[in-house]
């Protein structure tokens, strides 16, 4: 085995491995040539290499996403860095540890004309969970550094010296990985280097200085029994859960929820939560409500009195606007970390995990008498109904071929979702239990689908499907561009050939300038990135060619594959809209 000659790259590594952290993705470079030597002729790292930084953050992101635990990211000096900035907001904001090492010139050489180099320091700033910016080694290129930067020397001898630089860095290290491991959030370790960056030996010369995480949150359920008493003496409780990953809330919890009828638990697709009694499309249950002439009567018998959220962030506009309007008296929000006030009416945070505050909250808890969950039963009923009768009248569009794609979904397939329409689509239908489902919430960009699809694909024990629109398809092309996509990974591209999204919004849909930079209108299709990238491609284009490409789709191959669906690009938004209306109308069906 050969190590790099630099100690402080020897030194990331052995603080990596200490802390277990396996999965390593490297874009190619120089600078961070020292890195790279160490993790990747080390058996114990899984290295990727991913040229694109952009959609190398990503695909870190989906192997943690999955796995719950850190990946490490290495790219070179200057605007390499800048790249995973979309993914380090995704991950700060989807509690996903990502370490972000950067190689960085010497300081001397910053700011004053050499290439390749910018201000790396504490770059992700406000969207970080700690920047680590380590010092440059003064033992290694020693007439470099008494040239460059002589007071890097002063004050004792070079052994001395170097032995302070270690005791600086092993702290860093120790802070930023303790803490990615203890709170999920990304940290960014910058890592100055000076040439030669590619002399290697055969034993380390350093060994790190090891601190394993100590600090443990500990919970004070004492006064859990006042919120209890709250909550028996509520009529009206409801339960909205964001983004959460499968299986992890105890089930024994959730039937306890489902079967008090003073209780309404809200899902969406992202919560990976299940139960016959748990509503799962809001949007279709606020519309009515929202379009009626009782509307202001119909949200006051709506109005919960208790709100207790967990899990990531919501999708659904029309609940958001609901609860902002019609405030909770009281707001619970349950995480180890974070409690955004997104309803305005934030009153505690439990600062524990969900079924730790389920264990004691639950203990001896009694249901309350009330029709509050009969109420809300009763509308969906009559919106399911309604809805399939919709579905049966409708020409080919967005929504008949999201409706079709998702129903053929195969069982304890991993769905991942891009967003903007496509997880839009997906929350108004019931999709399998079985299906463990994804996307990237935290900041809700169209940027990285592809990329997380593929990274959370990697390690996963069953087959993935990506579903994705044009623009955050072709946006994020790159995510293809690399060795590790398994043969039973399968994309959906709903192809309506722009941002049909905004048609739904307020606007001059008909005018040049909304085509060009609101709907981005374009005639692209996806047949040529599919050679290119080694996919076996299909396309369907009306209802009849989308049943008999399905009927292929899923079964094994020696490629992956993609589906193209072209829809209408004009018709998708009055085929949505109409929906609400009509699950809303009072004629009978």
């Amino acid at each position: 085995m050969r190590y790099s000659s630099i100690p402080s790259a020897q030194l990331v590594v052995q603080h990596c491995k200490a802390k277990k952290i396996k999965n390593i993705v490297i874009s190619p470079g120089s600078r961070n040539a020292p890195l790279t030597i160490d993790f990747s002729e080390d058996p114990y790292f899984k290295c990727f290499s991913i040229v694109d930084e952009r959609s190398a953050g990503f695909f870190a992101l989906g192997i943690a996403q999955q796995l719950h635990e850190p990946v490490a990211l290495v790219c070179t000096s200057g605007s390499a860095l800048l790249n995973y900035y979309p993914a380090v907001a995704e991950a700060f904001y989807s509690g996903i540890p990502i370490v972000v090492i950067s190689a960085d010139r010497p300081v001397y050489k910053i700011d004053v004309g050499d290439g390749q180099t910018i201000r790396q320091d504490n770059v992700f700033d406000r969207h970080i969970g700690y920047s680590a910016n380590l010092r440059q080694d003064v033992s290694h290129a020693l007439p470099r550094v008494k040239k460059y930067a002589p007071e890097y020397l002063s004050g004792g001898s070079v052994e001395a010296l170097q032995e302070e630089v270690q005791q600086n860095n092993d702290e860093e290290l120790n802070i930023a990985l303790n803490l990615a491991l203890r709170l999920k959030l990304p940290v960014h370790i910058n890592v100055p280097f000076e040439e030669p960056l590619y002399d290697t030996i055969v034993e380390p010369t350093v060994t790190a200085d090891i601190v394993q995480d100590t600090d443990v949150n500990e919970w004070d359920f004492s006064e859990i029994g006042d919120f209890t008493d709250i909550w028996e003496a509520s009529a009206k409780k409801m339960v909205l859960v964001g983004v959460n990953p499968p299986n992890a809330v105890e089930q024994r919890f959730l039937d306890v929820l489902a079967t008090d009828p003073s209780v309404v638990v809200l899902t969406e697709t992202t919560s990976n939560l299940h139960h016959p009694n748990f509503f799962t499309s809001i949007d279709s249950l606020v519309a009515p409500m929202e379009k009626s002439d009782e509307a202001d009567s119909l949200f006051s018998r709506l109005r919960p009195e208790i709100l207790l959220t967990f899990g990531g962030l919501v999708v659904s506009k029309k609940i958001k606007a609901f609860l902002r309007e019609y405030r909770p008296d009281h707001h619970w929000h349950i995480d180890e970390l974070k409690a955004f006030d997104t309803f305005f009416s934030l009153t505690h945070h439990f600062k524990t995990d969900a079924n730790t505050f389920f264990k004691y909250f639950m203990d001896g808890l009694r249901s309350r008498a009330s029709d509050y969950y009969a109420f809300l039963d009763t509308r969906r009923s009559q919106y399911e109904a309604r809805r399939e009768v919709y579905l049966g009248q409708i020409p080919f569009s967005d929504m008949l071929a999201f409706e079709h794609v998702l129903r053929n979904i195969p069982n304890a397939y991993q769905l991942q979702l891009a967003n903007s329409s496509t997880v839009r689509y997906a929350q108004l239908f019931d999709l399998d239990p079985s299906l463990r489902i994804f996307c990237n919430r935290g900041t809700s960009g169209i940027d990285g689908s592809t990329s997380t699809a593929v990274g959370a694909a990697f390690y996963s024990e069953t087959p993935t499907l990506l579903i994705s629109g044009d623009l955050s398809f072709l946006y994020d092309s790159n995510g293809l561009w690399n060795n590790y996509i398994r043969s039973d990974f399968r994309i959906v591209v709903i192809n309506n050939n722009g941002g049909g999204i905004f048609r739904i919004l307020p606007g001059q849909e008909e005018t040049e300038n909304y085509e060009t930079f609101f709907e981005t209108a374009h005639e692209k299709n996806v047949a040529h990135l599919s050679a290119q990238f080694g996919f076996e491609y299909v396309l369907a284009n009306d209802l009849t060619s989308l049943k008999d490409r399905l009927k292929d789709f899923y079964k094994k191959s020696d490629t992956p594959k993609i589906l193209e669906i072209h829809t209408p690009r004009i018709l998708n938004n009055k085929i949505l809209l109409g929906y609400f209306d009509f699950i809303s109308s009072r004629r009978l069906i």
